[in-house]
């Protein structure tokens, strides 16, 4: 099923309005997804409606939440998502510390009881267009075992990087997004869903701890880490910035995004927002000589560039959604609005 960015955002609101999700938050949500279909992000996509507005049904996830902000120092911002959707939540945070990173030269957001936030990256880029570098840190209900370990500890814990780029193509920033593990669990979620009967060779274990290509018995089981034993090292790293210092649930006390029963997740998120210039005033020229150095290169791209060229393509071109995904997201609005 192909759909204009319009009548895409149209389907995706409705089905969070049907499921009693407030416009706000049925806008600020649908947009987030919408954004990670432009960019070719389809595991972090409309693919994720229908548990979201289940969890919205059942209560898992507090739909109607209003984040709850406080100030404990003059460059650190605490949002309490209160277990709703964290896309208002991190947003109603950013709005605070874009400008005390610009005041102050760096600042810290740290967001609590919070649930999944879809492509950490495109937080990062928005920090970025705001002149700042920013790092983003997000953990996830587990999905990994720690290093020697056997027992799921780690979520796949996103990290991502941006950084405001001037003179790079268009001006468009740079954006480091990667999944600690080898792949997304969202990619594996997404071939059940499309009844795929395989994944990759070495992106999963099963229960048993035995590579598997098998993607349903890939969920029961664990994700392998990217790098090994330094994957996970960085994973136990996120998982620290991002649910111990925040307060949050850790990985392996944290419910799953993929029921609808159960307690919230109540993960968390934080993020580190600094003011370049502030550091180096000639930051703009320094960065200047490192990315010419790169693109000098035959073939060699800055991260984050094949996103912004795939995004205005599939906002001009349309977006393609498979069949049954649409036709569970439009039945499902129907029905609640009947």
């Amino acid at each position: 099923m192909k759909l204009s960015f319009s009548d895409m955002r149209k389907l995706g609101v409705s089905a969070f309005l049907a499921a009693g999700v407030p416009e706000d938050a049925a806008a600020c949500v649908t947009n987030a997804l919408l954004l990670a279909e432009l960019d070719g992000m389809p595991s972090h996509g409309f693919s994720r409606i229908p548990f979201y507005t289940d969890q919205a049904r059942s209560g898992k996830v507090n739909a109607g939440a209003r984040p709850e902000i406080t100030q404990p120092a003059p460059a650190l911002i605490v949002v309490d998502a209160r277990n709703g959707y964290a896309f208002p939540a991190i947003e109603a945070g950013l709005r605070l510390a874009v400008p005390l990173a610009g005041q102050y030269g760096i600042a810290l957001l740290a967001v609590r009881r919070s649930h999944h936030c879809g492509v950490l990256g495109h937080y990062a880029e928005s920090i970025a267009r705001n002149n700042l570098i920013g790092l983003a840190f997000s953990n996830t209900p587990s999905a990994m075992a720690p290093w020697g370990g056997n027992k799921p500890s780690f979520g796949t814990n996103p990290l991502a990087f941006g950084c405001p780029c001037a003179h790079c193509p268009d001006g468009q920033p740079i954006v480091v997004d990667m999944s600690l593990s080898k792949a997304a669990r969202g990619k594996i979620m997404n071939a059940v869903q499309k009844g795929e009967s395989s994944i990759p060779e070495g992106w999963a274990l099963d229960a048993g701890g035995m590579p598997t290509t098998d993607p349903v018995q890939a969920l029961r089981g664990t994700m392998v880490p990217m790098g090994d034993a330094k994957g996970a090292a960085l994973a136990l790293m996120v998982e620290i910035l991002s649910a111990t210092l925040t307060g949050s649930n850790h990985a392996f006390e944290a419910s799953s995004f993929f029921e609808a029963e159960g307690p919230a997740p109540g993960i968390g998120q934080s993020f580190i927002l600094i003011s370049p210039t502030r550091v180096n005033p000639d930051f703009p020229h320094t960065l200047e000589r490192l990315t010419q150095h790169i693109c000098g290169q035959p073939g060699a791209r800055l991260p984050g560039a094949r996103r912004f060229a795939l995004r205005e393509k599939r906002r001009e071109e349309g977006l393609e959604l498979p069949d049954a995904l649409y036709e569970k997201i439009a039945a499902s609005a129907r029905r609640e609005n009947a």
